[in-house]
């Protein structure tokens, strides 16, 4: 019986992918190949991955692609999404070919290139885009909702994007300032049995905003705007009394808020302004029986005009493709830690029973 993905002819028989037909794409004279097969041919040996059905041969500026006719026409788009990708000035990159062929097998509505060209803010040379269809949607949530809920796992661009929307929106006078707060430690934000003064005590917690900050804004006018009162970092409890009027307001790490803090922070809201809020519900550090306010914040909110929960998934991961293997190894190694550990336990109780028969 040949196997259900191997082409076969009307009688039955498989069939060799030498005898289908070639299909061939050409490139326009304009774009420079090495642009589009990478340096050492490694964008087309991810082609060639992505598409294990396929032959993919390149001569001079043309593509030909040998085998099951759904898999050339895959194979089609993806090309001409590169294209357009180029076209839109960005850089092909690994990440960027699989990304686009995960997008049109999944059959999104919306373009690959589309995603990889959206531009939200520019510093230094370095261009701030999403990655993936869901972070598109996510930064397209922000444009047209007041309030925004990010939730998702580490790495999924929660927080940098929602930073550089926000700096976009400075530099556009769509807002006077950005304020950029996390909860510190925990919910009870208990600081005082660490060394140090109350700034080095809080410091650690807001490092990675200013992390973030860093790679939007030119890090010499970064003291200025604060000194100014433009850019605001700081812990939640700072924002109890408040009424934040013409700001873009960022909640980092709200899954350690209790559903009070939540409340607090929300109704700061004022005038002209816009509210982000992101977390990863799987990653409370609230102490044992203490409710997350991220957790529960969507019961209450669901269905409220002008907020909008954006969930982002593993899927949508962007960092470093080793930071992803390493992920996997030690998620790999704790399956087998609790399969052994299981097994121990499960050997520890037989022989309690037969102690006790």
């Amino acid at each position: 019986m040949p196997d259900a993905d191997q082409p076969t002819t009307p009688g039955g028989a498989p069939e060799s992918v030498h005898s289908l037909p070639t299909h061939t794409v050409e490139i326009p004279p304009q774009v420079q190949m090495v642009t589009l097969l990478g340096p050492r041919d490694e964008l087309l040996r991810t082609m060639e991955r992505a598409f294990p059905q396929l032959q993919i041969h390149v001569r001079g500026n043309e593509f030909h692609l040998t085998g099951p006719s759904a898999e050339v026409a895959l194979a089609e788009r993806t090309i001409d999404e590169l294209l357009a990708v180029i076209e839109g000035g960005q850089p092909l990159n690994r990440d960027a070919v699989e990304r686009s062929i995960s997008m049109l097998r999944a059959q999104t509505t919306e373009r690959p290139a589309d995603v990889l060209t959206m531009n939200i803010v520019s510093s230094r040379g370095r261009t701030i885009r999403p990655k993936t269809l869901n972070q598109k949607h996510y930064v397209d949530a922000i444009d047209t909702h007041t309030v925004v809920f990010g939730i998702g796992p580490a790495g999924t661009g929660k927080t940098y994007l929602a930073m550089a929307k926000a700096v976009q929106a400075l530099q556009a006078k769509q807002v006077n300032r950005i304020i950029l707060t996390r909860p510190a430690v925990e919910a009870g934000e208990r600081l005082g049995f660490l060394p140090g003064t109350l700034n080095d005590k809080i410091d650690p917690y807001l490092r990675p905003l200013y992390d973030a900050l860093h790679d939007m804004v030119d890090p010499e006018s970064i003291p200025r705007l604060m000194a100014a009162g433009t850019i605001e970092v700081a812990p939640l409890a700072y924002m109890r009394g408040r009424t934040l009027n013409d700001a873009f307001i960022i909640l980092d790490e709200a899954q350690n808020t209790s559903p009070e803090q939540m409340k607090m922070f929300l109704t700061r809201l004022g005038f002209g302004s816009k509210m982000v809020v992101t977390g990863d519900v799987t990653q409370v550090d609230l102490p044992d029986g203490s409710r997350s306010g991220l957790r529960v914040v969507r019961d209450i909110l669901t269905g409220v005009d002008d907020i909008h929960f954006s969930v982002l998934s593993p899927q949508d991961v962007v960092r470093h493709r080793l930071v992803g293997a390493i992920v996997d190894a030690y998620g790999r190694w704790d399956d087998q830690q609790g399969e052994t550990h299981g097994q121990q336990q499960g050997g520890r109780v037989q022989r309690e029973r037969r102690r006790s028969q």
